[in-house]
């Protein structure tokens, strides 16, 4: 049965009861470990070797974690950094953290020592756990973060640590769980900081773990006996979205690849053929990678829905897709700070290059960030999200201990997400980019999203990026930093044939007058483009009088 089947009643009955009480470790995960037999996870890595997880099995762990905190003294509130590859005690420890009333602080593992200090330090974190790879960064400085009383690795054996194994060898399977209220702090995320320091975006027991329904069913479209690989890092929100919040919400089944290489198009295409995994979601990136590939040779049967997220996906993308193997990619739009927001949905139809409409449960527009008055229908303007006079359950709940960031983000009835779209005649948003990635090129607004589609069109190009680069005649222009897909080498003649593909593409005005090729793009841990940082090389080499490769 579809979890939506006509978008605009589903929106307007929608309710989410949010109950006094709520953890996601006893009033999710333990309910469905009533049936022994329900499957979690199925778990693979890269040397063949494979194992599977009931909620049972979840159960189990995380009772037995919950137990081994609780005899070192962890206890409700206290901050625990969590960095750990796509292994299984990832999920269990979330969840007995959870049982525990004590507050997960993910992070990536290509974490730097530094990261750590400041994440650490910030969150006055009391516990540490991480792996063998970053047990090492961690002993770098643990001299420089007094708030850290035990330090735990889930591998091998080193001094001043407990291990994993160590710590669950006697604890006991049965727990008695700390109630937790849902408006209590449930986990913490740090964002990617394009613009300075990560921010700790704080969640309660309410806006992850119970609202992350509204993901699971209808973005997702999950079904208790579904098998759902999202390939996240667990180190960012996304994994909060589709690795565990989402998929056990609904009771699906999640598929795990603990890699440790690059991203493999055809690696990833088999294992969807193989396991018979029934639902996906891949960043852009991956999508762009896979439609390289010979989609019609792979038998992929179960799969049945397609999701996108992480950056806008570009229309030809989805049409390579479709084609390849007869499947829509529904792409969403979502933040650190929120469940999904905006959405495309099996039950209507997908405008490719659309983030969709709004979640049921948001109330979400384009608005004059000044004025806090809404746009009129095809003009650009902030994203925002309503928060009065009814704030919605799957807002976080602050930039915690950042009174000024919680200034500029919570504007009279809004949240203001940063970012720019537009909002057609039929109700679909589309972005247009961060609201200070838009160029201003001769009084004109470009998006760099809309650029950077144009020219992944074009079969010379693998991935790129837009800035504005300054300009003395025009204050600034289009610049493209351009990755070359295999078999293509820089020239000026390749540089006006992209620029001419532009041109055609979009309107003329909005081409590139500058385009560097590039081997790498700065990405944040998350794996998002950090233009914030191609504009400040750009200003840097235009103000000191130097010239473009």
């Amino acid at each position: 049965m579809a979890n939506m089947s006509n978008y605009a009643q589903e929106r307007a009955a929608f309710r989410l009861d949010v109950p006094a009480y709520f953890n996601f470790g006893t009033d999710v995960v333990d309910r469905w470990a009533e049936d022994p037999d329900k499957l979690a996870m199925l778990w693979i890595d890269d040397t063949g070797q494979e194992a599977r997880y009931t909620f049972a099995d979840m159960r189990r762990e995380s009772n037995r974690f919950a137990n081994a905190l609780q005899s070192l003294g962890v206890r409700q509130g206290d901050g625990v950094m969590l960095v750990l590859p796509r292994l299984p005690q990832w999920h269990s420890i979330v969840v007995a953290l959870m049982k525990l009333g004590a507050i997960p602080m993910p992070g990536t593992v290509l974490l730097t020592p530094k990261d750590y200090v400041y994440r650490i330090n910030t969150a006055a974190a009391t516990v540490v756990i991480v792996d063998d790879a970053n047990a090492a960064k961690v002993e770098e400085i643990r001299a420089e973060c007094p708030t850290v009383q035990h330090c735990i690795v889930v591998g091998s054996a080193r001094p001043g640590w407990l291990t994993y194994d160590a710590a669950m060898a006697t604890a006991s399977t049965d727990f008695t769980p700390v109630p937790t209220r849902s408006s209590d702090p449930a986990l913490i995320y740090f964002t990617s900081g394009t613009t300075g320091g990560p921010k700790m975006v704080l969640h309660t027991n309410a806006s992850y773990p119970l609202a992350h329904v509204v993901t699971g069913k209808y973005w997702l479209d999950l079904q208790p006996d579904d098998l759902h690989w999202n390939l996240s890092d667990t180190g960012w929100a996304k994994a909060a979205y589709s690795n565990l919040f989402g998929p056990w919400r609904m009771g699906a089944a999640v598929f795990i690849q603990h890699s440790t290489g690059r991203f493999d198009a055809q690696e990833t295409l088999r294992l969807l053929q193989r396991y018979g995994v029934t639902t996906f979601c891949a960043p852009p990136t991956a999508y762009r990678m896979m439609v390289l590939e010979d989609l019609p040779s792979y038998h992929l049967p179960q799969l049945r829905h397609c999701v996108g997220a992480g950056e806008p996906l570009n229309p030809e993308v989805i049409v390579a897709w479709q084609a390849g193997t007869g499947l829509t990619i529904y792409d969403g739009y979502g933040q650190t700070e929120t469940t999904i927001l905006v959405a495309n949905y099996p039950c209507m139809a997908v405008k490719p290059g659309s983030m969709g409409k709004p979640i049921p449960g948001f109330d979400v527009a384009i608005i004059d960030a000044n004025t806090g008055t809404v746009q009129p229908t095809g003009q650009e303007g902030d994203i925002a999200i309503r928060v009065k006079p009814e704030r919605p359950v799957g807002l976080f709940q602050e930039y915690w201990q950042n009174p000024d960031e919680n200034a500029n983000a919570f504007r009279g009835d809004w949240y203001i997400t940063g970012d720019r779209g537009i909002e057609d005649d039929e109700g679909y948003f589309w972005f247009v980019g961060r609201a200070d990635d838009v160029i201003i090129s001769a009084g004109y607004r470009i998006g760099p999203f809309e650029v950077e589609s144009a020219l992944i069109e074009h079969e010379a190009v693998m991935e790129s990026a837009v800035v504005a680069s300054p300009d003395e005649m025009r204050g600034a222009v289009v610049k493209a930093f351009v990755i070359l897909a295999p078999g293509y080498q820089p020239s000026p003649a390749l540089v006006e044939a992209l620029q001419e593909h532009v041109k055609r593409v979009t309107a003329p005005y909005k081409y590139p007058r500058e385009i560097e090729f590039v081997t790498e793009l700065p990405k944040t841990i998350s794996g998002k483009i950090r233009r914030v940082e191609l504009r400040q090389r750009e200003e840097a080499v235009k103000t000191s009088g130097g010239r473009q490769r």
